[in-house]
């Protein structure tokens, strides 16, 4: 049988090492809802996020509008778990391929700080955003350069810091920093305090939580690491239960109402349940986003083996899911569908959209990031040295 498109692009872009497509699947899935997220964001009047900015809880019109936002927690702390495992599993490589320590280091404090400056220089401007502005992929950026260092401790002594920080940032008192001075405000802002109440030093994905995200996701990469076909294949049962034990503390941590809460569950409705803190994460939303990775790993797992999982919807996923940044960068210039502003603003559209134009500018929005990583891998092996190497 002729291989189809999707599989010899596959095969190509995995020349020289084993992709572990389970985990381009798993992130192409979370690309694909992040583009909804930032369209909806963009073109329809009663989206919103700032889940826990300072504790504050913006209620939504309604249930479906909130679902339509809550679904889309599984983005950032997906991307951010697996950028850890897909980093350890490429330093491994590049020290195997013979590369120095020096080398290797200076290679990601130099793709840290390429984040930085493509933060600062396309996605800021795509919100409308400062170029001061610290998102997800500043953020990003930051960890990368901290793990350049990091990444020589012992996997179990990062794997304990990681713990340490995702169960217990929450306790964090910066009030020593003075919020008198603009880089004492946004110093709190970039570790562990976003808003976006002193413009413009704004940010919404500190440090301190999501370094610790990272870390879990760096362990399990040193984990998968010279594990056999077979081994991998057996992740599959710990993986579905470690997802399904992780909801269960969800619901028990939200039932408790306590420790793991920095949005506190004021009722018993659904929306109640399920609005969590995302800014900064608290643990409720970590074991609810967490959690759902596990389960995607796991479906990941079952089903690449499959004849039909190289093409179909499953091709489209995991083209997403090879390409993340480049999705990223690209998918908001897209669904934003304007020029950018010459001085920063809050965003607002030159008109609204209903939501089943939403759905159907989001559809095909998706079919054209599609077809443009397909070309983006295409050009990537035709140049694969220069600069492209970062994004």
């Amino acid at each position: 049988m002729a291989s189809s498109p999707l599989q010899k692009t596959a095969q190509l872009t995995a020349s020289g090492f084993t992709r572990l497509e389970f985990i381009d699947f798993t992130r192409g899935i979370i690309m694909a809802i992040m583009a909804w997220d930032h369209v909806s964001g963009f073109w329809n009047q009663y989206h919103h996020g700032g889940e826990g900015i300072l504790g504050r809880a913006p209620p939504f019109v309604d249930t479906t509008w909130f679902l339509l936002r809550f679904v889309s927690h599984y983005c950032a702390p997906i991307f951010i778990f697996l950028a850890g495992t897909v980093l350890a599993l490429s330093v491994k490589r590049r020290l195997d391929k013979g590369e120095t320590q020096m080398s290797t280091t200076l290679h990601l404090v130099k793709r840290g700080l390429a984040l930085l400056l493509l933060e600062a220089a396309l996605v800021s401007p795509a919100f409308s955003n400062p170029w001061t502005y610290f998102g997800v992929i500043a953020c990003i950026g930051v960890c990368l350069i901290i793990f350049s260092v990091a990444r020589r401790l012992p996997t179990k002594v990062i794997l304990a810091a990681s713990l340490l920080i995702v169960l217990n940032h929450s306790f964090l008192d910066l009030s020593f920093i003075t919020t008198i001075t603009n880089w004492g405000w946004y110093l709190r802002v970039i570790l562990h305090e976003p808003n976006f109440d002193r413009w413009p030093y704004v940010g919404l994905y500190p440090i301190i939580p999501w370094v610790g995200v990272m870390g879990l996701g760096w362990s399990l990469g040193n984990y998968l690491q010279g594990l056999t076909q077979e081994k991998i294949a057996g992740l599959k049962r710990p993986l579905a239960l470690t997802g399904v034990a992780s909801l269960l503390v969800f619901v028990l941590v939200r039932w408790l109402n306590g420790y793991g809460n920095l949005v506190p569950r004021m009722g018993n409705t659904l929306v109640d349940w399920l609005y969590v803190s995302k800014y900064p994460p608290d643990l409720a939303f970590l074991l609810w986003t967490l959690g759902g990775m596990c389960l995607m790993l796991a479906l990941g797992i079952h089903i690449q083996d499959r004849d039909w999982f190289h093409g179909g919807l499953t091709g489209v996923i995991l083209a997403f899911g090879r390409n993340p940044l480049f999705f990223y960068l690209v998918h908001l210039w897209l669904y934003r569908a304007q020029f950018p502003d010459f001085v920063p603003r809050a965003y607002s559209p030159p008109f609204y959209l209903e939501l089943p134009e939403t759905l159907l500018f989001w559809a095909a929005g998706l079919v054209v990031l599609w077809r443009l990583c397909l070309w983006y891998e295409k050009l990537k092996r035709q140049y694969p040295k220069p600069i492209l190497q970062y994004i």
